[in-house]
């Protein structure tokens, strides 16, 4: 058979994805009034850059934007029509924080997805080619994060300011987005959370406190998370070496790198 098990046995018979994509903060950090999403980068908003890479994912089927409440009207007309969007088929309103953002979308959830990824609407170079192989390894695994290792030396400091602590690097990871689970179980983990009060800083964690084991595949330095001036400074950069070449997308894919499970 081969041809990629015959592209995963035609993607086990066909399952439904669907992408929740919370981008309801209001930018603060930046300093400005304009809400970091909003942002331009090579003349188009971060988001629009973000929302690009899963229409052309092509094991998206889906895709779910949460967003300030003062945007939701006016989406199709400001952000989806002029790209061709087309695959967002849902603009819910964003909670105070980010996991009640991604909350309003699973609490959604239909029958008919039986995989959901989340994205930071503020990531605008992760690559098609690694949101596809998320997805193919949470078909097998039900729940998926992208990373890298941690090449930094890593100080564990007290509440004093004092280095208490050199920790062993060996088997740290610097976790980013798409994270890439099985429908039923991020929601039972979802429910779990907010019966407990919880709140984890990504939604894998969410995974792991019911017991679920999160297999992490490697990503991209390229998918920088934009909160700050300085990351914007930095995505100018990273645009403007995409412009320059093919496209960080079909290095990636060519590489044969990222988006490959560790061992």
């Amino acid at each position: 058979m081969s041809a990629g098990l015959f592209i995963f046995l035609e993607f086990r018979v066909k399952m439904k994805t669907l992408a929740i994509i919370p981008a309801g903060g209001s930018g603060t950090r930046m300093g400005g009034d304009i809400p970091k999403q909003y942002l331009m980068l090579g003349g188009i908003p971060i988001l629009v850059h973000t929302l690009m890479a899963f229409q052309q994912a092509s094991l998206v089927d889906d895709v779910c934007l949460v967003l300030p409440e003062e945007d939701v009207r006016k989406a199709p007309q400001k952000i989806l029509s002029p790209y061709h969007l087309t695959k967002v088929n849902k603009v819910l309103t964003g909670g105070e924080r980010r996991q009640d953002s991604v909350k309003r979308g699973v609490d959604l959830l239909s029958s008919d997805y039986d995989l959901v990824v989340i994205h930071d609407g503020v990531r605008p170079f992760i690559s098609p080619a690694i949101i596809n192989a998320a997805v193919k390894e949470a078909a097998r695994y039900q729940a998926v994060t992208v990373g890298l290792p941690v090449t930094d030396t890593i100080k564990k400091v007290d509440g004093h300011g004092c280095v208490s602590e050199t920790v062993n690097r060996d088997h740290l990871w610097l976790t980013q987005t798409p994270q890439v689970f099985s429908a039923p179980l991020l929601k039972k983990a979802y429910e779990s959370a907010y019966a407990d009060h919880y709140y984890g800083t990504d939604d894998a964690a969410l995974v792991e406190r019911i017991g679920g084991k999160v297999i992490m595949i490697i990503g991209s330095y390229y998918n920088i998370k934009i909160t700050t001036a300085t990351d914007l400074e930095w995505g100018e950069l990273i645009l403007k070496k995409r412009l320059s070449q093919d496209s960080i997308s079909s290095q990636e894919a060519q590489s044969g790198d990222t988006g490959r499970r560790i061992k």
